[in-house]
């Protein structure tokens, strides 16, 4: 019995105008729940039937009469308030979810349709810093929602190992790089001859010409030049991963910029034949002012190309190896520009599905004390981050709970899921400001207060010792603690779908924190492991259905659910 759509047919039946679709259109949740579990407003209806919408509400509710799934049906003014019948919820919904278990809130609307996540692509040679936290950990949590919805997913990571910085480092690496040192730390030692030449191009304008040399140097197949490039990303990627490995995130593809570079110049050549390119001060561009775009440069009037081309070639490889449904690019707000100018010249060239490439923005994140900036030195290492708040964990561990087992393992999954359950826990478009105290904050709304949440349950089945199964007496989850945690577990399938629509795993995040304070309250007020064999099997069954389902939640964030802490 799906409640809501009882509600739409009702008046689908009273209104004969009025589509199924267009009801459940109308359909409104209560802000409170002693105002009924749905609402129906008949503003809509007061041009029909000529009168006050209050008092065509009170005609309607003559004519429903009693409905059995509702335990009474009434209305307030211009609403029509539905109470649904406790019992016939609570039983709708668990055994539901006793039937389909950790799918419980997943779909099948992915079957046979193929999704590419583009995430993280941090620089090659450059700091895995705070600033990469948000395509990384919004990314995952993307391509984790699509693959629990049935898509077929792959995960890219774009890396940027291509464009003129390559000159930069090449150049800087000749002039004062020492091997041994990279290859002992190599992105803190890249990054200092990578500042290091920064500065000194500041006043010498020659060393930005010869970078510009090296980096074309490198396109056309430099030996010397491809052999030191090659060096630098193979020891970056070594650094990253272990990263990666902290978070849990896994790649199908690491193919980056670099990979696309054989494949541009088809491009190139396609936007000729199209007569697409234009000609201005000597470099090849696209004319968009038509479309109130400024104009897109193709290829640099020193022959080397640009990120534009190089993505519309990746675009293209993607269609033609993938044939993707959705191709999804989790890249900063300030990239707008770049994604709406390629994606117009892929239409313009008759590429229907370049409406299928979607960039999903995100703000920026900011120090304390200002930008981030890694050509001056200014940032905060991402792995630093993620450490300092495996420490601060072990150390709340060990003055808590001194005895528990794999402490470094929980430490581990607490105070790295602190750090992405924070990013995640508001909309992605925010700009924030990076706090050391607010991301090791584990008070209030956090990731640990629903991972112990989550432990809390494994700790009640535990002690159990009984099955639990969906044969119950559903009349004892009738009372409002209970039936509060019922209505939020109908929910899950709403909150994964609307982070799938909107790409916004926030939903997915506020939805397990509400669905940890339901149940918290819950616990409180109605003890579980009571004598009463009845009471007991009910509120087992519903402490299990919690436990799966914050477990299923925190999975599509990315975060581990530790059994104890």
């Amino acid at each position: 019995m799906d409640f809501k759509l009882k509600v739409a047919q009702i008046f689908n039946q009273l209104e004969e105008d009025l589509t199924v679709d267009d009801a459940l259109q109308m359909i409104e949740i209560p802000p409170n729940s002693d105002m009924g579990d749905f609402a129906v407003p008949c503003f809509r209806f007061a041009k029909k039937y000529k009168k006050a919408p209050a008092v065509i509400a009170s005609d309607l509710i003559s004519k429903i009469g009693d409905i059995e799934e509702f335990e009474k049906i009434e209305n307030v003014g211009p609403y029509i308030n539905f109470f649904v019948d406790k019992m016939h919820f609570a039983e709708k919904v668990l055994k539901e979810a006793f039937i389909q278990k950790e799918k419980y809130g997943s779909d099948n609307i992915g079957e046979g349709k193929g999704v590419i996540v583009e995430f993280s692509s941090p620089n090659i040679a450059k700091p895995f810093h705070i600033g990469h936290i948000r395509s990384t950990v919004i990314g995952h949590s993307i391509y984790k929602i699509h693959k629990y919805l049935g898509y077929d997913t792959v995960a890219i990571n774009h890396l940027g190992d291509y464009g003129t910085q390559f000159g930069m480092l090449i150049s800087a690496y000749k002039k004062w790089g020492n091997k041994e040192e990279i290859e002992a730390n190599p992105i803190p030692e890249l990054l200092k001859i990578y500042v290091r030449f920064n500065k000194e191009a500041e006043t010498d304008e020659s060393l930005r010409d010869e970078a510009r040399y090296w980096f074309k140097e490198l396109e056309n197949g430099n030996q010397e030049a491809y052999d030191l490039w090659s060096w630098i990303r193979e020891v970056s990627l070594k650094e990253f991963n272990r990263v990666y490995d902290m978070f849990g995130i896994k790649y199908d593809s690491f193919a980056g910029e670099s990979f696309y570079s054989d494949k541009m110049p088809a491009v190139v050549e396609e936007l000729k034949e199209k007569n697409l390119l234009k000609e201005s001060g000597g470099a090849q561009i696209v004319e968009l002012g038509e479309y109130g775009l400024t104009d897109s440069v193709i290829i640099k009037s020193d022959g080397s190309t640009l990120y534009a081309t190089r993505d519309m070639a990746a675009a293209i490889y993607r269609k033609k190896t993938y044939d993707f449904y959705k191709n999804i690019y989790v890249v900063g707000s300030s990239q707008k520009l770049h994604f709406d100018q390629w994606r117009k010249i892929l239409e313009l060239m008759g590429y229907e599905w370049s409406k299928d490439c979607v960039h999903v923005m995100f703000g920026t994140v900011s120090l304390e004390d200002g930008a981030l900036s890694t050509r001056s030195g200014r940032v905060v290492f991402l792995e630093d981050v993620l450490k300092k708040a495996v420490e601060k964990t072990r150390e709340i561990i060990d003055a808590r709970n001194p005895n528990l087992e794999n402490k470094d393992e929980v430490a581990k999954q607490v105070g790295i899921g602190a750090v992405i359950f924070q990013e995640l826990f508001n909309t992605r478009i925010k700009d924030y400001m990076f706090s050391w105290e607010k991301t090791l904050s584990f008070e209030g709304e956090t990731g640990p207060y629903v991972q112990y949440t989550y432990a809390r349950t494994c700790s009640i089945l535990k002690k159990s010792y009984i099955e639990i199964d969906e044969n119950i007496d559903f009349k004892v989850l009738s009372d409002k603690p209970a039936f509060n945690v019922i209505k939020k577990l109908d929910a899950f399938k709403a909150a994964v779908l609307s982070a799938h629509d909107r790409y916004e795993p926030y939903f997915i995040t506020r939805y397990i924190v509400g669905l940890a304070q339901e149940y918290n309250r819950f616990y409180h007020e109605c003890p579980i492991l009571v004598d009463d064999e009845n009471v007991k099997k009910s509120r087992l069954l519903l402490t299990k259905t919690v436990n799966m389902v914050l477990k299923t939640g925190l999975g599509l964030l990315g975060v581990d659910t530790p059994e104890q802490m």
